[in-house]
């Protein structure tokens, strides 16, 4: 293009947002500034975004201080944009300021805050939260489908099945809204975790559509954890569902091969290993990122010896041996 606006830059930072082309979103918004425009407040939403996704804390802070800087009020898209990347980011002090501090709330900042709160581990306070939000004298907000998300994220991590199975009827009987799959998931994830196999079974041939892999993997993976003898048989149908959906799938064979290793079972472990062998077939590598000195550094599965990440390892491991000592 001849001529850019800032229009222009807007457009393709959220092409790269919704791409999930996320390291590209926040080089063209540097990019943007050295051609010399001035981020506004669509520019600030995106990037924030994208730290969001990332869980780069250190450079959604530096836009909090420019926000800051530069004057710009703090609208209920900015302070949404702000809980929701705190939240996700693990920094729940500064995501309950934010929230605290805004003047107007939507319903996307009551649930950016109640998901931030629940994906945490802090179930109780995003219970609360959520009371606060439905009440009708004070705020009466009406939920919406990532709100109930929230809600029965921190069901799950509580252990409050019948709370959950409450609010999944609530969701659809009270609010009107209409459960989809990932919340379907959430339920069988709030029956897995508590060791309820067989009734999470039931749950899913229930469902009024075909359910997906992964929920068949969220029961699986509570299979592993508490029943790895497979002495209820849950794990034995689950498994096969789930190779028949996807048999290619590398770390669906991973769960069914620890699975048996875990009982015992270790010819049919070596041949589930076999399988993948055989077929070229291989579990995606975890990946997780350390913000460090205000650079964002990937890892995969596996060491990577690059003299520029030595330090990075040094930090790494000086806090595995931090956690050894205190447990």
């Amino acid at each position: 293009m001849c001529v850019r606006t800032i229009v222009s830059w807007n457009s393709i930072m959220t092409a790269c947002v919704e791409s999930v082309w996320l390291s590209e979103g926040i080089e063209y918004f540097f990019k943007m500034r050295d051609c010399g425009f001035e981020p506004d407040e669509t520019s600030m939403v995106l990037l924030l975004t994208v730290c969001a996704e990332l869980g780069y804390l250190s450079l959604g802070r530096w836009v909090h201080c420019q926000l800051i800087l530069r004057g710009m009020g703090l609208s209920v898209q900015l302070g949404t944009a702000l809980v929701d990347m705190y939240g996700k980011s693990g920094a729940l002090g500064y995501a309950r300021v934010v929230f605290d501090r805004m003047e107007k709330r939507n319903v996307w900042t009551w649930s950016a805050m109640i998901m931030g709160l629940a994906q945490h581990g802090f179930a109780e306070e995003a219970l609360v939260l959520f009371g606060m939000m439905s009440d009708r004298k004070s705020n009466n907000i009406c939920p919406n489908y990532v709100t109930y998300l929230g809600v029965l994220c921190a069901c799950s991590h509580a252990g409050m099945v019948d709370e959950g199975f409450r609010y999944f009827h609530d969701m659809e009987f009270v609010h009107g809204i209409k459960p989809m799959m990932v919340h379907y998931g959430a339920m069988v994830d709030v029956l897995g975790r508590a060791g309820l196999l067989s009734e999470a079974y039931r749950f899913i041939q229930k469902m009024p559509f075909p359910p997906d892999p992964i929920v068949w993997r969220t029961l699986l993976s509570a299979c592993t954890v508490h029943d790895d003898c497979d002495r209820t048989g849950i794990g034995d149908k689950v498994r096969k569902r789930l190779l028949g959906m996807e048999p290619k799938r590398g770390g669906n064979l991973v769960i069914v091969a620890n699975m048996y290793a875990e009982a015992g079972k270790w010819e049919k472990a070596a041949n589930v290993r076999r399988v993948m062998r055989d077929g070229g077939l291989k579990k995606m590598a975890g990946e997780s990122c350390v913000d460090l000195g205000g650079s964002l550094y990937r890892f995969f599965a596996g060491h990577d010896s690059r003299p520029d990440l030595m330090p990075v390892y040094d930090l790494l491991d000086g806090l595995n041996l931090h956690l050894r000592m205190v447990h």
